[in-house]
This record gives structure tokens, sequence and C-alpha cells, in this order.
């Protein structure tokens, strides 16, 4: 029988399978198609310390094989994320969650970082220091490794819970964040978020989002995203999180031997609400179809 369980930071997980934070909302909405319950864990709807209304519209562009998006952090803050959003995901979801967290100064990550730490529904923390689409903060954290290590440091200070940092992929060299953060003290890295993108609608000359330009996803990143969690876990020692154009159970396979010990599902959920489901699912087969019996025996395992 094949073994889907893995260990993320000290906590297991029944699969490696985690809707990515931004296209899974706070559970409860997927929860009506199906038993979410069902997943390794999800990573909930970024929080900010103070409430956000996001980017103006239009915020969404569709591209060949991905999109860009520019929602901007849209979320009510952490004081209603903790007193509204919680109790109704925990009453549809009854494991560790993982809480996504941004923010516009250290002061702002280490805030309501603190905040969560006390809520016994989140396991683990996933730092955001790679947003390319809010101006200030965000992916400005995240192209320097001495401001990603100062996140770090200021986030595990406040927490005692497992702190993975969210990396971007629009940088030179993203083993030197990654090392500067494990330095700091991570507990694990996620990579990779958005890519920056841009269209331009050949009517009006304009770009077609209002903010210019904005976050790529969807299938066409994922050899990126293959390559540089391959990099980064070839570098650090704590384990990697893997996501980037993730659609298919066989990109979950590629995505753990390239190092991933779990793996983020993101653009794939809002084409198809059912598609980590399915991932689940599919698994066993796709396992059984390259002789693997247990996830855990692939990881980093590139020959």
């Amino acid at each position: 029988m094949a073994e889907l369980n893995v260990t993320l930071c000290g906590i297991g997980m029944d699969n490696p399978i985690i809707p990515a934070s931004g296209t899974f909302g706070y559970g409860y909405e997927f929860a009506e198609l199906y038993d979410i319950n069902i997943l390794g864990t999800f990573s909930f709807k970024g929080t900010t310390k103070d409430p956000r209304f996001g980017n103006p519209t239009p915020r969404i562009a569709e591209c060949t094989a991905g999109m860009i998006n520019a929602v901007g952090l849209q979320n009510p803050g952490v004081e209603k994320v903790i007193s509204e959003e919680l109790p109704k995901m925990k009453k549809c979801f009854h494991k560790p969650v993982m809480a996504n967290v941004s923010g516009f100064s250290v002061e702002d990550y280490a805030y309501t970082c603190e905040k969560l730490n006390a809520c016994p529904e989140i396991g683990w923390f996933e730092v955001n220091v790679s947003c390319p689409n809010v101006h200030g903060g965000g992916m400005s954290f995240g192209t320097s490794p001495e401001a990603a290590a100062e996140v770090t440091r200021a986030v595990k200070k406040v927490t005692t819970k497992p702190v993975l940092i969210k990396l971007s992929p629009n940088v030179t060299d993203i083993v030197s964040i990654a090392k500067a953060c494990e330095e700091a003290g991570a507990d694990g890295i996620s990579l990779i978020n958005t890519m920056l993108g841009m269209r331009i609608d050949l009517r009006t000359r304009r770009p077609v989002i209002a903010n210019k330009m904005g976050g790529f996803s969807g299938s066409a990143i994922f050899p990126v995203a293959v390559r540089m969690v391959y990099q980064v876990a070839q570098a650090v020692r704590i384990p990697v999180v893997g996501m980037g154009g993730v659609t298919t159970a066989e990109d979950v396979i590629e995505m753990m031997l390239a190092g991933a010990t779990a793996v983020q599902v993101g653009a794939a959920n809002l084409v198809d609400p059912f598609a980590c489901k399915n991932i689940i699912e599919e698994l066993p087969s796709v396992m059984e179809k390259y002789g693997i019996t247990s996830l855990n025996e692939i990881i980093g395992g590139i020959r």
C-alpha cells in the first residue's frame, strides 16, 4: 500500500498536498464541495496586521498556461481573522493549519505572528517576504538576505511554532537568501511565490490590470519552481515546501524528487476547485507506476 504521509517541521501530515495561500481562502468555501480534511493541510489567505482592501480592479489577467494576479493581500486584518475566520474554519477543518503572514515592516510581521501564535488551530507559520504585487513591504524583504533574515529573527522571537519563510523567485540568487533565513532560525523554506508579469491590452494599449504588473502563476512557471526548489534543498538542512505551477500528481513527485518535503498547489485551485482532491486520489497509482512505495523515500531523490 502506498505511504503518502510526510512530516513537516516535526508535524505529521497524512499526505504532502497543501493548497497555497490566496487560492483556498480559509477553507470553508471548499468544504462545501468536498471533505477538506483529506488535505495534508492548507495555507490560509495572507494575513496582515491591519485590514487591507487590496489593489484596484481589474486585478486578474489570463495568460497562456497561467494567470497574473494583483489582488494586493486583501484581507480583514489579524484581529478579525482570529475572531471571525478561524472559528468558521475550525468547524470544517480539524488538522493543524498553516498561517500565511505578510507585512510592511519587521514590526508588522512580528505583531501579526505573535497574535496568531496563541491560536491552537495553527501548526506552522508561512511568512511571506515575497509578494510581488503590493507597494512597500512584501517582496522588498525577500530580495535581500539581510532583510529576510531580520524578519525571520523577529518572528522567531515571538512564536513557539515552526516558521517557514516564503521566498520570491524574482531574485538573482535564491540560495543566499534561503541560507540567510536558515541561519536566522527559520524552520523551513517555502518557494516559489509568483513571478513578476505583465499583460497589455492591444485595443486600449494599456496594462490589463490596474496595478500594471502582478504575480504570474500557473503551469508555465513549473520548471523554474523545480529548479529553485532543487537549488535551495541542496543548500539548506531545513525542509523545503515546493510550489509553482503544480497541477498533477506527477508534478508532486517531480517536486519531491527535487527536494520538497511537501508540495503546495496554487493557481490550479482557481481553475478546478477539486484540483487538490484529484491529486491526492491520483498519487497512489502514480507512485505505483514509478515503483514508489513511500513518498518519504523520494524526497531529494534526484540522481
